[in-house]
């Protein structure tokens, strides 16, 4: 496990998707903070109105924009490369030459593809406190509710937001893992999760698919709007965390079946 999470860290792409999730607070706050006139309530994302007003809001604001696009973007490669990326490489024999079996391989490189989404998550939320921290004043957060909260509490909230995301991106990674095993070719596997990743926010849009809603892995993305009430509406978090832990059981059983009966030739 210590091995797959140096790869990970260590690779240049890793670091330059996580670069690219920072810019997206910084981009929104750059573009408030150069602004004449701040954006007018109810235009553009949720709580992008409020920035000028709070900087904390635009690390809301960011992750906002970023869980239906780029988030899952990231994660399709990360999870994409799990083991399609070692087939391409060559690399993937060998690994199971090592005594490990076949099983615990696939759960190192799942655990490898949850830590990024936790990390991805946490440089979204970090870097929307940074900048919003550094062009725009901090204070007490007002709630969805109608409550306020102390500037400590609102941090604590916003790390709850991450942890939500971190856990709505799970059922997508164990989706690309399944994927990941059944090529040899990493971009084609990244470019497979990213396109279910769109399908599965398509069909959620869609009124007429109405019955399939709660049972598509992306139907529950933006509901940490729960944790910015007063008190905490834990429901929202339950209902995600238990269709994204289905999703891992399914895709995960799917993808042991197919990686353990595969024949590795590269």
């Amino acid at each position: 496990m210590g091995s797959e999470l140096a790869v990970l860290f260590r690779r240049g792409r890793t670091w330059a998707m996580l670069l690219a999730l920072a810019a997206v607070p910084v981009l929104i706050a750059v573009a408030v903070r150069l602004s004449t006139s701040g954006p007018a309530p109810g235009r553009g994302p949720a709580f992008l109105d409020r920035v000028a007003q709070n900087g904390l809001f635009v690390a809301l604001t960011a992750v906002v924009v970023s869980t239906p696009l780029f988030l899952p973007l990231t994660i399709a490669v990360s999870a994409g490369d799990t083991i399609a990326g070692e087939a391409g490489l060559g690399t993937l024999r060998y690994l199971l030459t090592a005594p490990a079996g076949r099983a615990r391989l696939l759960l190192v490189k799942y655990a490898g593809a949850a830590a990024f989404c936790c990390a991805a998550a946490l440089t979204v939320i970090a870097a929307g406190i940074g900048i919003g921290a550094a062009l725009f004043p901090v204070g007490p957060v007002p709630l969805l509710s109608g409550d306020t909260v102390g500037v400590g509490e609102a941090m604590l909230r916003l790390l709850l937001i991450a942890g939500y995301v971190a856990v709505s991106l799970l059922g997508l990674s164990a989706v690309g893992l399944f994927v990941s095993t059944l090529t040899e070719v990493p971009v084609g596997a990244m470019a497979a999760t990213a396109v279910l990743s769109v399908i599965s926010q398509v069909l959620d849009s869609l009124p007429q698919l109405q019955w399939l809603h709660p049972w598509l892995f992306s139907h529950y993305w933006l509901g940490f709007a729960d944790l910015l009430r007063q008190p905490i509406e834990w429901s929202s978090f339950a209902d995600n965390a238990l269709l994204q832990a289905g999703y891992i059981v399914v895709f995960g059983t799917l993808a042991y079946g197919r990686f353990a009966t595969k024949d590795i030739l590269s």
